[in-house]
C-alpha cells in the first residue's frame, strides 16, 4: 500500500490555511497545521478532521521567531511532501505610515517570516531532490498604493522571492508556486467592503492550492480576472497612476 503524501501548512489557523488543510485532507494527504496559538491550533485541527474524518497533526511556529526556524525545520522526520505557507497579515496602512513597531511587524509577517523558512525547506527539498513549496501573495504586490503599500511592498519581495526560488530549484527536482488571491472572504478582510466579482471564499483558495501542487502549476491566480486587471494596473503610466485613488 502506498504512503499518502503529507503537507505541512504554516498560518494554518488562518482562514485560507483551514481550507487548505481541508482541501488536502480530502484528498487523502496527511495534514499537519502548525501556528502560535496552540488553543486556536487544537480547534482548527478538530475542525478540519470533523469536517473530513482524517486525523490532523498540529505544531506550534512563530512566523516572527526566525531563530527557531532551523530546529523547526530538523525536528520534521520525515520531511513533508509539500509544505504551504498562508502566513500574512493585512495591518493598517495609515497606522505604518508613522508607528514603525506596526510597519515592521506588517514587513516581516508578510515577507521576512515566509521567505526565510521556505527558504529553509527548500534547502532541504533540494538535498533530498523532491518536494513542492508553496506561497501565497497577494495581487497587492504588483503594483504599490496608496492605499496597503507596506502590505504591498512586502508581498511584492515574496513574490519576488517565491520566483527566484521556483527558478533556482527547478532543476532539482522541487516546485514552488506563488497563489495570487485577490480578495479573499476572511477574517482578515472582514472590515472591508469587498467587490463581489472580484472576491474568492476561503475554499476556492484551497482548492486551488491543492489543484496548483497536484498539478504542478507555477503561479496561480484564483480568480482569472485579477491576472487582466492587474496587468492594466501595471501598464498605467506613473503620472497618470500616481493621480489615482486606489
Amino acid at each position: 500500500m502506498t504512503e499518502p503524501q503529507s503537507v505541512l501548512i504554516l498560518g494554518g489557523t488562518s482562514d485560507i490555511g483551514r481550507a487548505a488543510a481541508i482541501a488536502f485532507a480530502r484528498a487523502g494527504w496527511r495534514v499537519t497545521l502548525a501556528a502560535r496559538d496552540p488553543q486556536a491550533l487544537s480547534r482548527d485541527a478538530a475542525d478540519v478532521a470533523t469536517r473530513t474524518g482524517t486525523e490532523v497533526a498540529t505544531l506550534r511556529f512563530d512566523a516572527l521567531d526566525t531563530g527557531s526556524f532551523a530546529g523547526f525545520v530538523d525536528a520534521l522526520a520525515p520531511l513533508p511532501d509539500a509544505v504551504v505557507s498562508t502566513v500574512g497579515l493585512l495591518g493598517d496602512q495609515r497606522r505604518a505610515e508613522t508607528d514603525l513597531d506596526h510597519a515592521s511587524l506588517v514587513l516581516r509577517t508578510n515577507f521576512e517570516g515566509p521567505a526565510l523558512i521556505l527558504g529553509l525547506f527548500a534547502e532541504r527539498m533540494v538535498a533530498r531532490g523532491s518536494g513542492t513549496i508553496v506561497g501565497v501573495s497577494s495581487v497587492a504586490g504588483e503594483r504599490g498604493r496608496a492605499s496597503n503599500y507596506v502590505y504591498g511592498a512586502a508581498k511584492a519581495g515574496f513574490t519576488a522571492f517565491l520566483s527566484g526560488l521556483r527558478n533556482r530549484c527547478f532543476r532539482a527536482g522541487v516546485h514552488v508556486v506563488s497563489v495570487q488571491p485577490g480578495f479573499v472572504r476572511t477574517k482578515m478582510t472582514a472590515h472591508l467592503e469587498l467587490p463581489g466579482a472580484l472576491t474568492a471564499e476561503p475554499d476556492m483558495v484551497g482548492a486551488a492550492i491543492l489543484a496548483a501542487v497536484e498539478k504542478k502549476r507555477d503561479v496561480v491566480w484564483v480568480k482569472g480576472v485579477w491576472r487582466w486587471v492587474m496587468t492594466i494596473i501595471r501598464a498605467l503610466p506613473e503620472p497618470i497612476f500616481k493621480r489615482t485613488k486606489l
